[in-house]
Parts: C-alpha cells; structure tokens; sequence
C-alpha cells in the first residue's frame, strides 16, 4: 500500500474537497436504499477509508461521535414507532400498548396501541437510512483538515468559511483538551469522574477555549481579515443574483438527486445552479484582497478519490432504476433482505481512496532533543 500511495506531506496532501465529494457520493448513494446490507457495507466502507487514512489532528477524532449520533437516530426511529405507531399494517403483533384517545382535529394521529414486527422493521429501516447519511458526513468531517478546505474556498466565501471552520474545529478541541486534563488528574491520583471533578475540570477548558479565541480573533485582525475591495454596485448586484440563485438550483437539485424520484430533473438543475453559482462566487471573489499562500492543488489522486465516490452514487442510482425491489425490500410481508451483487460491488469502489490516498504522516517519536 505504501508503494502506491505516498507519505502525506504539505505538497503530496490531498486536497480536503476530494473527500467531501468522496463522502457525499456515499451518502446520495444511501439515500436510494433502505436494504440494511447495502447501507451495512456503506457504514463498513467508509469506516474502512476513516481507519487507513484518518490524522491524529483533533477533528479526526469526530468520526466515533457520528457513529453513536447514528445509533442514537435508529434508536429515536424506533421508539418513535413504538409509541406513535408506524404507517405501515402487520399482522404479527409484538405487543399491544394502551391507546390514548385523540380528539377528532387529530386523526390519523395515534398513541399507543398494536406495535407490529413490520412496523418495527420498516422504522429500523428507515432509521438505519438516515443513520448512514450522518456517519458518510461524519467520514468527511475526520479525513479532510478544515483549515485546507478553508483555503481552497472562493474569496466571496472567505469569511462565512472562517466562522464554519472556527464552529467545525472548536468542539474537537473542547474534547482533546477535557481528555487531557483528565489524563492529567489521573496522572496526580485525583478522580477524574462524577460532579466534582467535571466542575475543577470545566474552569480550565473555558479558559483555554477564550485563550484560543482571543488568539485566533488577533491573528485575523493581524493579517487584514474582513478588508474588502470597493466594486461598482451593478456589480454586486449582480454576484448576490447570481449566488442566491445558484445556491437555490444547487439545494433543489441535490434534493432531486438524493430523493428516490426526481433523478430526472435533479441533475439538469443541479448542473445550473452550479454554474450561476460558479459565476456569482467568481464575481464575489473581486472584493477579496488576499492572497493565498501554497495553495492546494487538485492532482491525479484528488480525481481518483473524488470519482469513487460519484461512482457509488452514480452506480447505486442507476441500480435503484434498474431493480428497485432489491435495493428496498418490503417490510410486509416479513422477509429476511438479500444482498444484491452488483450494487454490493459498485458499493466497494468506495474502498479506493483507501490505496490511492496520501498515508497519513508519521508520529516523530519523541528524543530528549525533541522541543518541549
């Protein structure tokens, strides 16, 4: 593997929006199922790239996070259909709940009730579909490095980028910095569990957390962060018409890609709003006056990972028109899913960024030269 992919470094990095085209292929390609094998290899594929290519940088760390978020929605999923009652008729009856009687203004609205195994089944079903949806984003929350997709992001979307990278990297650090601190009590013989130890642990993460801000808020006055050209005002009239629009046509498009029907016309609009959006942002960017250092570059291994994941989206939507009754088994009447080959194997091109990907960089071992 380290034959074909070589060790990450500031010029061989890959470029942090390879990975999100990467995870979002993932999950369109989780939005055109509901079979619980085909959305089980999605899980075990991404967890797979996660674990070979993944840093030691504090977001890289998220994933877990997003794994229990997604038990934690087919767990809601559940109980929901438990309690309110589920669309879908049954006949084997798990249990019966004591119904609550609903006015009149409420019905089609139940509590309580007969709880059914279909009704159960197409709930874990569905729930196991958003589920997977989270855990593909979370993948791209832990491979790519937010602040190289900050620089790589259009100037127009310079400074709304720098308040969603400062959102995105802030719990990670709260995290890291209570794991240390922990650590650091245990290493003194003092409880780093229960109520009291949260408390004498909480006062230093809030100020490391305000030293960090007051940091970061001086480096950007530092560097001339929020200076902006002056531009005629046909001119940004034009851009906000543009960007507005363009980022309606790419929502409504992704909309029509991700649901079950729309694929038709999901695309066309897609293309479009991409393009005036495009147009809007290069626009916008004449305002911005800085500069960019190094700045990442899209290479062969950028195009190969990003194209697996258009791949599985690509294959599992034309799978999902060519036998749909394989990629959605019926809940009713009770059948155990079968896994269907083709999808199963356009599913594992998804495994590629795990050979193709930069390694990530070594851990220098630690020497009594080493900086303190």
């Amino acid at each position: 593997m380290s034959a074909l992919a070589p060790r990450a470094t500031r010029s061989t990095a890959l470029h942090a929006g390879a990975w999100w085209l990467w995870a979002l292929g993932l999950a369109a390609a989780a939005s055109r199922t509901t079979n619980p094998l085909l959305l089980g290899l999605l899980i075990g594929v991404a967890g797979y790239v996660v674990a070979a290519r993944r840093t030691d940088a504090p977001w890289a760390r998220s994933y877990g996070a997003f794994l229990k978020l997604g038990l934690l929605v087919i767990g809601i999923r559940l109980v929901f259909a438990f309690f309110l009652g589920s669309p879908i008729p049954g006949t084997h009856v798990l249990v019966t709940l004591p119904e609550v009687p609903l006015p009149e203004w409420a019905r089609g609205v139940r509590i309580g009730g007969r709880v059914t195994a279909e009704g159960m089944l197409f709930a874990f079903y569905d729930g196991l579909k958003l589920g997977t949806l989270l855990i593909c984003v979370g993948a791209a929350n832990a491979l790519a490095s937010p602040a190289r997709l900050l620089k790589s992001l259009p100037g127009a979307l310079y400074e709304a980028g720098v308040a969603v990278v400062v959102a995105m990297t802030f719990a990670p650090n709260l995290v890291a910095d209570v794991q240390r601190l922990r650590a650091a009590r245990r290493l003194r013989g003092r409880p780093d569990r229960g109520f009291k130890a949260l408390l004498q642990v909480g006062l230093p993460v809030l100020e490391g957390a305000l030293e960090r801000s007051v940091a970061l808020a001086a480096a950007m006055d530092a560097r001339g962060y929020g200076r902006t050209a002056q531009v005629p005002p046909a001119v940004r009239h034009t851009t906000t018409t543009l960007t507005l629009g363009g980022l309606l046509g790419v929502c409504a498009g992704t909309y029509g890609l991700l649901a079950d029907t729309g694929a038709a016309y999901g695309l066309p609009v897609l293309l479009a709003g991409l393009a005036a959006a495009l147009g809007g942002l290069w626009l916008g960017g004449r305002r911005s006056i800085r500069s960019r250092y190094r700045p990442d570059r899209w290479g062969v291994r950028a195009w190969l990972v990003s194209g697996s994941g258009i791949a599985v989206a690509a294959l599992m939507i034309w799978a999902n028109s060519a036998d749909p009754a394989a990629l959605h088994p019926p809940a009713v009447p009770l059948t155990a899913p079968v896994l269907p080959l083709w999808p199963a194997a356009g599913v594992l091109v998804g495994l590629l960024p795990a050979f193709v990907a930069p390694l990530p960089p070594r851990a220098e071992p630690y020497t009594k030269e080493s900086p303190q």
